[in-house]
């Protein structure tokens, strides 16, 4: 089949493009090559598929391009996007137009030709807002939420939708958007609300990528800095496995259209930003260097994904322990940076 991946020469895209073009498809990649690390991806995608690889080098707000790409595909996954939140603060305009009319514009693609083409998007757990409603006790280096439920699940889907920044509304907006034209036009849409997901071919920076990002810092003996506390928590999830959802998301397109899933490490992969650290120098064997800055805008203190919706409709697999996902991230960085560094595999941290 040809396959439509936007954003595919990015972390999560290449990723994808790499696992469907080794399973014999033909993979068109619609990718504007705007962020650092994508030329990269694409150079090794193509080393490595030849000519299964299509590459489009265009704008996602390019409509006509867009629909060109769009035509005569089996599958989309879309994946384009502006991804930061500081550069939604910066630039909101911009934002709405990649996020939201860029979505808009391949539904549309899609609806036109009427041939029930599964669409399978990637949201974000930003539609949830900064859940300042919820209270934590601190336990250790983490914040642990009083609620039991969620304490011992994660946050579930029926959680109410709550856009919190340019950002989140954007991106929360274009998810609704995704739903609405199953639910309108028949279009058969599935949409995976993401928590973080790190791993191999992740450039990540200090708006976007964090747990690469801090490697990254890390491994070149560089300072971090933590946008509040560190006791914040997030449930981490290795490529590979967020990869493995899409690919099971399209397979079963007809039992889950209309549907959002949270998808992330749940519960056992959650982890502090201050409990990463530490393991990232247990890795490396020498301590990091931290300063603190004030919390950024829509920041929230937790987040851990309920996943049982997802596992039970796509059948996913047991997740890769964030241990072994963060330790194989830090040799690949250090083996793509040509840093000459022992990356151990010890476990002295605890998840949350």
């Amino acid at each position: 089949m040809t396959i439509l991946i936007t954003g595919g020469a990015g972390f999560i895209g290449a990723n994808l493009a790499d696992r469907l073009a080794g399973e014999g498809h033909r993979v068109r990649i619609y990718d504007a090559l705007s962020r650092p690390g994508t030329e990269r991806n694409l150079a090794w995608l193509q080393e490595n598929h030849g000519d299964r690889i299509d590459f489009i080098h265009a704008d996602i707000r390019d409509d006509a391009r867009l629909g060109e790409a769009a035509a005569h595909v089996q599958a989309v996954f879309h994946l384009a996007a502006q991804v930061a939140v500081t550069t939604s603060m910066v630039d909101p305009a911009a934002d709405f137009t990649i996020n939201i009319a860029g979505t808009l514009n391949l539904l549309e693609a899609l609806r036109k030709r009427g041939d029930a083409t599964p669409l399978i998007f990637a949201s974000t757990n930003k539609v949830y807002g900064d859940l300042a409603d919820l209270s934590f006790d601190l336990q250790g280096d983490a914040y642990v939420p009083t609620d039991p439920g969620i304490r011992a699940h994660g946050v579930g889907e029926a959680r109410p939708l709550d856009f919190h920044t340019p950002y989140g509304c954007s991106k929360g907006a274009a998810d609704q958007y995704v739903l609405d034209y199953a639910r309108s036009f028949g279009v058969p849409t599935a949409v995976l609300r993401m928590s973080c997901i790190y791993g191999r071919r992740q450039m990540g920076t200090e708006d976007q990528g964090w747990v690469a990002h801090f490697l990254i810092r890390a491994l070149e003996g560089k300072p971090i800095t933590l946008y509040g506390d560190g006791h914040q928590v997030r449930d981490i999830l290795d490529v590979s496995d967020a990869v493995d959802a899409y690919v099971r998301a399209w397979a079963r397109i007809d039992t889950v259209k209309g549907r959002a899933f949270n998808l992330g490490g749940g519960p056992a992969n959650a982890i502090s930003l201050r409990q990463l650290l530490a393991h990232i120098a247990d890795l490396t064997g020498r301590d990091v260097d931290v300063t603190y800055a004030d919390w950024r805008a829509g920041d929230q203190r937790y987040f851990v994904a309920d996943t049982r919706a997802a596992e039970a409709a796509l059948g996913l697999a047991p997740r890769i322990d964030w241990r072994d996902g963060v330790a194989e991230l830090a040799r690949w960085l250090a083996s793509e940076r040509r840093l000459n560094l022992p990356i151990g595999q010890r476990r002295s941290v605890a998840a949350a």
